[in-house]
């Protein structure tokens, strides 16, 4: 038995590893590659792997950087299940089919250039029906279910409490009467975080393959995130500006609508005018609605009263783009929730065009920015960002409310790993350098721990 890391190997996007037991392969995770354009490119790479030989995948969220290259995969000849749990099955039906048609879109716009040239043409990396084919052999799983996948490996999925759906993958492997036990952490949730429960313990394993996203910094607790959220509003709203919020799709847009409801009184939050401008992320808040079994008790209870957890009396749900763009004629009273949230594409880029110029306007960073995005630009602070090859002053306000990750922090980790009996190997993954180095000091010093601080193709034995 052995894994070859195959993507997140000192960077936070690509996720893939391909676990190769007895003659048959399995693969965790197939993730786009995210940051700047070049960094992109190699999306279209060919596997390192012949996919028509891969046996089965498992699935342990719905984020682009873990499910975005599903769709190439069964395009260049993979054919068997993908194993996941339910709510990333509705999940995935979404964010895979707006790939798609990003994918479409994007090429459309380069090959009309290259037309004029007498370039030739590109085609996308996949469409909207390959996305469609790719889901069709998505298999549902609930947390908890034990389900054999193949001769000698068997899967179970435990809540991580990251996004809607986010799974622990637990592999229990055995080959020629040799069993072994690997566990892929996914991303881990922030302990206490709103709408999910906290990551699910597990309790042994030989082999743990760990994010490290937040491996070299602690989160601000809970209650100075909401004093930090609520002081912006009040700032905004003195000085008339709108507020940006560049938010991923799915898990941080409706944790902000939850927020925003249940501090509604308190933060004046009825003063605003709330757009959530994201097709993609209005038909991910009507999933979120339908899981709330997967919900942690208070947000049970708070659904429960009202019936949701995103009912604001204020809240636009704005899917047309003429309705997207008639929001740009206001220049003050607005909280506008847009993808994508590293502002890398998608409608905040056409709001920061409109508004970053502007000192009355803020903009409120809530999510990991990586490397070589204008999400990151803007928290480095950055005077100017490009815009559709145009050079724009930052003048805006930026706000960046770090305790409102999605990730466990430096102590999430180490309390999650520290459970886990007889603390076993380790193996990083899906951070960038310096968080890994400091992490995997902690690990060694606290635990004693055989840390391996992965490189890309590395194989290990499990």
């Amino acid at each position: 038995m052995e894994i070859e890391f195959l993507g997140a190997t000192h960077e936070v996007t690509g996720s893939c590893f391909l676990l190769r037991i007895a003659d048959q392969q399995l693969l965790i995770d197939c993730g786009l590659i995210q940051g700047s354009r070049k960094h992109e490119r190699h999306n279209s790479d060919a596997f390192p792997f012949d996919p028509a030989q891969i046996d089965a995948v498992v699935l342990t969220h719905a984020h682009i950087d873990h499910s975005g290259r599903l769709p190439l995969l069964v395009k260049r000849g993979y054919r068997g299940p993908v194993y996941t749990h339910t709510a990333t099955v509705d999940l995935c039906a979404v964010m895979l089919e707006d790939a798609g048609y990003l994918n479409e879109r994007e090429v459309e716009w380069e090959n009309r250039k290259r037309a004029r040239k007498g370039l030739k043409l590109l085609e996308p990396l996949y469409t909207r029906e390959e996305a469609r084919a790719a889901h069709r052999h998505f298999k549902a799983l609930e947390f908890g279910q034990s389900r054999q996948l193949l001769p000698g490996v068997r899967l179970t999925l435990r809540d991580a409490g990251h996004i809607l759906g986010s799974a622990i993958a637990e592999l229990d492997l055995e080959e020629a009467g040799h069993r072994r036990k690997l566990v892929f952490s996914g991303d881990l949730g922030h302990h206490g975080a709103p709408i999910l429960r906290d990551p699910e313990r597990v309790l042994e394993a030989d082999l743990v393959v760990m994010e490290s996203t937040y491996g070299d910094r602690l989160h601000r607790d809970w209650e100075a995130t909401w004093e930090e959220m609520g002081g912006v509003l009040s700032s905004a709203h003195a000085g008339k500006g709108n507020i940006l919020i560049p938010a991923f799709t799915i898990g941080r847009t409706q944790e902000l609508l939850y927020i925003f409801n249940r501090h509604y009184d308190e933060w004046g939050v009825g003063d605003w005018q709330i757009f959530l401008d994201s097709p993609m992320g209005i038909e991910a808040t009507e999933i979120y609605d339908r899981h709330t079994r997967v919900y942690d008790v208070r947000a049970r209870d708070f659904a429960g009263e009202r019936g949701t957890l995103f009912d604001l009396p204020n809240l636009h749900m704005t899917e047309r783009a003429e309705e997207s763009m008639q929001i740009n004629t206001l220049h003050a009273g607005a909280i506008i929730i847009a993808g994508s949230g590293m502002c890398t594409g998608g409608r905040i880029k056409h709001h920061l065009k409109h508004n970053i110029w502007r000192r009355d306007a803020h903009v409120m960073i809530v999510g990991f920015q990586a490397r070589g995005t204008t999400g990151r630009a803007l928290v480095d602070g950055a005077s100017h960002i490009r815009l559709w090859g145009e050079t724009m002053k930052v003048q805006a306000s930026i706000h960046t409310v770090g305790g409102l990750s999605a990730h466990a922090d430096q102590q999430g980790l180490l309390d999650w790993y520290g459970q886990i009996q007889g603390h076993p190997p380790v193996a990083l993954v899906h951070g960038e350098p310096g968080s890994m180095d400091v992490l995997a000091r902690l690990l060694q010093r606290e635990f004693g721990t055989r840390v391996t601080q992965v490189d890309f193709r590395q194989k290990l034995p499990v």
